[in-house]
């Protein structure tokens, strides 16, 4: 359950997970505040938060409105690494790609 995960409002549509811990930057998630119930059900905001720890991370970890649990990533999340210092995760990718 994603009930412990902290959400900040920013507008009707965009909901920060603010970073703390060992996170590298924030999470925002594009939802409307009548899912937000949904998604708390899954680890899906739990996910947003664990990707936003990867190293080489640029900008924010993001879920988009389909955004549910996924293996590694959620399933609509999104994020992207520096080339350099960054790292590449099949859990961003999908596991069945081979």
């Amino acid at each position: 359950m994603s009930e412990k995960i902290k959400i900040e409002k920013v507008d009707d549509y965009r909901f920060r997970i603010p970073r703390e811990g060992k996170m590298r930057t924030d999470g925002l998630v594009f939802v409307s505040e009548d899912m937000l119930p949904d998604l708390r059900q899954d680890q899906s905001l739990q996910q947003v938060a664990n990707v936003a720890w990867l190293p080489g991370i640029v900008g924010n970890s993001l879920g988009m409105p389909d955004i549910h649990w996924g293996y590694g990533f959620p399933i609509g999340g999104v994020a992207a690494f520096d080339l350099e210092e960054g790292i590449i995760s099949p859990g961003g990718v999908g596991y069945d790609i081979n």
